[in-house]
């Protein structure tokens, strides 16, 4: 029995990650990104202490709206400041903070889901 989940195809899927990289839909990136389902883009964002909310606009300006936002906080989880928070849910998504890896796992999942799920990736 096979238990992989099904992804849609031209989504983008998180393949592998590493230190000071990711491997998102085949293409290396080696930086920061910010990962929708429909395209990868390089995030100006090198740690959790330089998160705002203006920097996670292409999350909020997504069309169709995104339900849920992963911030991979690099090799430790850390708390997302309350105040994004409730901006995040002011726009109709919810945050939830994570180490990378466990970012990059819970994104996949979730995509395989068919839920509106983006990720915000430091690298490890």
């Amino acid at each position: 029995m096979d238990v992989t989940p099904t992804v849609p195809e031209g989504v983008q899927v998180i393949d592998s990650y590493g230190p000071g990289r990711f491997r998102v839909a085949g293409e290396v990136w080696d930086s920061s990104v910010i990962v929708v389902p429909e395209k990868t883009l390089v995030w100006p964002v090198p740690s959790i202490a330089d998160l705002s909310f203006e920097c996670l606009a292409p999350v909020f300006s997504a069309d169709p709206a995104i339900e849920v936002l992963l911030i991979g906080c690099g090799e430790k989880m850390a708390m997302v400041p309350a105040a994004l928070k409730q901006q995040s849910r002011a726009q109709g998504v919810g945050i939830d903070s994570m180490d990378t890896g466990a970012a990059c796992r819970t994104y996949n999942v979730l995509l395989a889901e068919g839920r509106r799920v983006a990720a915000a990736l430091i690298p490890l």
